[in-house]
């Protein structure tokens, strides 16, 4: 069995069409047929459901995917950790982050490209069900995310920090001579929130129910960019990670109040597939973090209110 026969036959079930595969594959399409069929016999199962064209997987066809997929990320990280012994780290990292922790990235990436100068990173808004996702596919290499409520399954955690919540508003804005704002208050306002697919906006809800409110926002968005431009405009409001005052701390036109009550704080940090060993780019963020929290920077604590 060779490799590229098992790599063809994942972009087949990708594409579902024997000429598209073949062409992503730079090879002709009886290539492709013959490469799947000595898979078959060398498996001694059939693989492929055939007609005139391509109808779908067999069950053998549907197990054997799965594993091609784990065998192919396999060999990639295997040539990937051979070449980085030479040569150093070189590649992509792809790193999966919740909305609510885009605020801390930097961090993290300017850690990992300082122990790796010559690799990339690629950095993708995902919610903490599609991070379980990507990393169940070997789509992503990491997720930035909640490691404490609604937790993944079959990954290792890495703590970095804890996030607690402020209210946000325009520099105009009533609330905004405040020292602090109670919950009470945050829930009459004009709300512009995380959209309720958001790990984020299910916490506030249950934060919020705690305190005997109900958060009814006029405006949801599944990114904080959609968030600020509201706070921006309109009177809006919202309640946002602690991390918005490193991101706007020294920005004029908005204010960020601290909550009177004492809120629970949620623990963010790193998540990496339950294997062993892990992907090279995993290992490498995984050892760049190792030790380290956030919440003992410099930076990270001027960003934070005295007390």
């Amino acid at each position: 069995m060779l490799v590229r026969h098992l790599s063809y036959f994942v972009t087949l079930a990708r594409e579902r069409h024997f000429a598209r595969a073949a062409q992503l594959c730079n090879v002709t399409q009886s290539t492709l047929s013959a490469a799947l069929r000595k898979l078959e016999e060398d498996l001694q199962v059939a693989l492929v459901v055939r007609n005139q064209r391509f109808v779908g997987l067999t069950v053998e066809g549907e197990h054997l995917l799965a594993w091609a997929r784990q065998i192919l990320i396999d060999y990639d990280s295997l040539r990937e950790d051979l070449s980085g012994l030479r040569t150093g780290l070189k590649g992509t990292l792809r790193l999966g982050v919740v909305p609510a922790a885009m605020g801390a990235v930097g961090f993290l990436s300017t850690r990992f490209r300082e122990a790796h100068p010559d690799a990339s990173i690629e950095i993708r808004s995902l919610s903490s069900r599609e991070i379980q996702k990507g990393l169940d596919g070997f789509e992503i290499e990491a997720g930035l995310t909640y490691l404490e409520n609604e937790p993944l399954e079959r990954v290792r955690r890495v703590p970095l920090y804890h996030e607690r919540y402020i209210l946000a508003m325009r520099a105009d804005h009533p609330l905004a001579a405040e020292a602090r704002v109670s919950w009470v208050q945050a829930s009459c306002q004009r709300l512009c929130l995380l959209s309720e697919e958001m790990q984020n906006r299910r916490i506030l809800d249950g934060l919020a129910d705690a305190f005997g409110v109900v958060l009814r926002p006029t405006v949801v968005s599944n990114s904080f960019l959609g968030v600020c431009a509201h706070l921006r405009e309109g009177g809006f409001v919202s309640i946002v990670p602690h991390t918005f005052r490193h991101l706007f701390g020294g920005t004029d036109a908005l204010a960020m109040r601290d909550f009177a009550e004492a809120t629970p704080r949620q623990t963010i940090g790193l998540v990496f597939t339950d294997r062993d060993p892990l992907p090279p780019m995993a290992s490498a963020l995984l050892r760049a973090t190792l030790n380290f929290r956030l919440e003992d920077t410099p930076a990270w604590m001027a960003a934070l209110p005295s007390p």
